[in-house]
């Protein structure tokens, strides 16, 4: 059974905070097969060196789209891509509002640079933080964006920061909260 807890990853951008997000996935369900989980991830897409596009995928239906590529003509970029918050928010609003009355755990990856840009976006992880349901929230380190300094100061949101050094032992530590059990 998942605890109902709020539980922030935060770390550098690289140092595995979808890695340690998908493994927690993967623990809990393999722990209890009748928890449903939904929301969205952030993906990128790699050829093997460098990203070449991020996609957004909502984690109950499968549905997913391609939001940054190089292709996109856009003032908001990750790097050389181009970002489509309208195709972002094709995905990611439903995902997270899906989550929030039907399954039993909230997932939001990431709120991030890109994220925030969209106030539909902004609107609905405000929403979501405010139900009484247990959720994991990866959070961009050093923006000083007002909702991830929100965020940050919420006394029903627990931050762990995930390094290099932590990247394969924290997914242990977040299941053992999810489960209530303490650190």
């Amino acid at each position: 059974m998942v605890n109902n807890i709020k539980i922030g990853i935060t770390g550098l951008p690289g140092s595995g905070k979808t890695y340690t997000l998908k493994r927690v996935i993967e623990m809990l369900t393999n722990d209890d097969e009748d928890l449903t989980i939904g929301g969205m991830i952030d993906e990128k897409i790699t050829d093997g060196r460098r990203e070449v596009a991020v996609k957004v995928r909502n984690i109950l239906s499968g549905e997913e789209v391609v939001f940054a590529n190089p292709e996109n003509e856009s003032k908001i970029t990750v790097g050389n891509l181009g970002v489509d918050l309208s195709l972002f928010e094709s995905v990611a609003i439903d995902a997270i509002r899906n989550a929030c009355e039907t399954c039993d755990l909230i997932i939001i990856d990431e709120v991030g640079k890109v994220e925030v840009e969209s106030q539909a976006f902004v609107d609905v992880v405000k929403e979501a933080l405010e139900f009484d349901k247990p959720m994991i929230i990866t959070l961009h380190k050093k923006s000083r964006n007002p909702l991830l300094q929100d965020i940050r100061r919420r006394d029903d949101v627990r931050i762990l920061e995930v390094t290099p050094t932590n990247r394969n032992i924290l997914p242990y530590k977040i299941v053992k909260l999810m489960n209530g059990e303490s650190i």
